[in-house]
């Protein structure tokens, strides 16, 4: 199969940063199931956290929980109307479940555009990552920032930020793994939904590219051998790292829908967009996640991108990666509740 079937054309540069970030990477995940931390920080650039607009948007680290290093970075648009209120979109990064973080670069620019784009609030969140913390950690993490929220958290942290927030109007988005945890923070949130929660309602879950698996070996990640970033060899290990001890592909993390799914969807799971890439090895397990939403009854929109690698919304020179903002705004923007079905 010639490299043209299973790679897209990219730019020398972005074909090396791909390359270092692989080979990083893979060098990172040793073999006993542990990472090198010291080795993958040489790829991690950090950037802090700046009260001074840049780039249409200020950021603030907010602690939620120190005993676990549980905080998010808040980014919220410099220029607001007066009374105005914005969506509040919690964010959780991709990885693998093991690298990154809200600090990390390449998540601070995602994360500003978005809320740059959309004109929301972001609520990135710092979760903890496998294989130190293994699977459920990361889920239990995001309900913690969610309840957070709930009790009036951002208040105390961020008193303008709070009076922006429109919390009646929260929507989950992920890339990757940060989709896979999408899932299973909305399913907490829905079966509580009924008087569990104050003031923080769901109105949809985005998963980019959501990280999801099995034991069986899908055409796409078949064919797709030599694709940018994501390989079986790799989405292996990672599975190995995140889930718990024992477990295999087919755990109801991974396979969510599966010979081991957990349960009926609750009712008040929200509507899903779920983002799909032609050059993805993932795409069929991310296909089969829609198919599995509409055939439970839920409402999902698939938006595919034909020529688009793993992780190609961390580009923003992309033509697709534009054009992703632009539907998740358009997603926002029809899902958000009329004013007059808002929580005040």
């Amino acid at each position: 199969m010639s490299p043209s079937a299973v790679a897209p054309s990219l730019s020398r540069t972005k074909r090396f940063v791909i390359a270092a970030a692989s080979a990083i990477n893979d060098a990172a995940c040793r073999s006993d199931g542990t990472v090198n931390r010291r080795l993958v920080s040489l790829l991690d650039a950090r950037v802090a956290a700046s009260a001074k607009p840049f780039r249409g948007v200020r950021t603030a680290d907010v602690p939620v929980d120190l005993s676990c290093d549980l905080w998010f970075r808040l980014f919220v648009p410099s220029s607001v109307s007066d009374g105005e209120r914005l969506p509040t979109m919690v964010f959780f990064h991709g990885g693998g479940f093991a690298f990154l973080s809200p600090d990390s670069y390449l998540f601070d620019d995602v994360c500003r555009r978005i809320c740059r784009t959309v004109h929301a609030l972001v609520v990135s969140v710092n979760y903890r990552l496998a294989p130190e913390h293994r699977c459920p950690a990361q889920y239990e993490d995001g309900a913690h920032v969610l309840r957070f929220l709930d009790g009036g958290g951002l208040l105390y942290a961020d008193p303008s930020a709070a009076e922006l927030a429109d919390l009646s109007s929260c929507f989950l988005v992920g890339d990757s793994a940060g989709g896979n945890i999408v899932h299973h923070v909305a399913r907490r949130w829905a079966a509580d939904a009924d008087g569990g929660w104050k003031r923080v309602r769901l109105s949809g879950m985005v998963l980019i590219q959501p990280y999801f698996g099995g034991e069986e070996r899908t055409e796409a990640e078949l064919r797709l051998v030599g694709a940018p970033l994501v390989s079986v060899e790799r989405t292996d290990w990672l599975w190995r790292a995140f889930l718990p001890e024992g477990a295999d592909r087919d755990h109801e993390s991974s396979n969510v829908f599966g010979p081991r799914e957990v349960g009926e969807l609750e009712e008040a799971l929200p509507a899903a967009m779920v983002v799909v890439g032609g050059f993805d090895p993932l795409q069929d397990w991310q296909r089969r996640y829609y198919k599995g939403l509409r055939a439970r009854g839920k409402e999902a929109r698939l938006v595919e991108y034909p020529e688009a690698f793993h992780s190609f919304y961390a580009f923003p020179d992309l033509k697709q990666s534009t054009v992703l903002m632009e539907e998740l705004k358009s997603f926002v923007d029809s899902h958000r509740p009329r004013k007059e079905e808002g929580r005040k």
